[in-house]
């Protein structure tokens, strides 16, 4: 008499299904993997022209911008916003919330 159970224990203890599900675990990964990489902003697949703020408010922060396939990199020096510049108004916060700005003369014309 040979029993049917017989083969159905034999392939439950198969060793090499188990094989097969993981590396079904494994491509479902790199799915996962391959279109996080495909929607990053960085991503030569992604949009034409993106920016990226890394550490914002920090002193080493970084700018990167992505204009096609050209990508820059600007970082900060500390320095703020230190340049030579001249006072060019006066901005006035109204009682409403607005603002209103008031340019000044040029130096020697009134």
């Amino acid at each position: 008499m040979m029993r049917g159970g017989l083969l159905d224990d034999a392939h439950d203890e198969d060793p090499i299904l188990s094989v097969v599900n993981l590396i079904d675990v494994f491509l479902v990964l790199i799915a996962a993997l391959l279109l996080t990489v495909a929607n990053s902003p960085l991503s030569p697949y992604g949009a034409d022209q993106v920016t990226v703020i890394r550490n914002p408010g920090a002193p080493d922060m970084e700018l990167v911008v992505k204009d096609g396939e050209k990508i820059e990199r600007f970082k900060a020096d500390g320095s703020g916003g230190a340049g030579g510049g001249v006072r060019a108004g006066i901005a006035y916060r109204m009682q409403d919330g607005s603002m209103v700005y008031v340019p000044e003369a040029p130096a020697g014309r009134h």
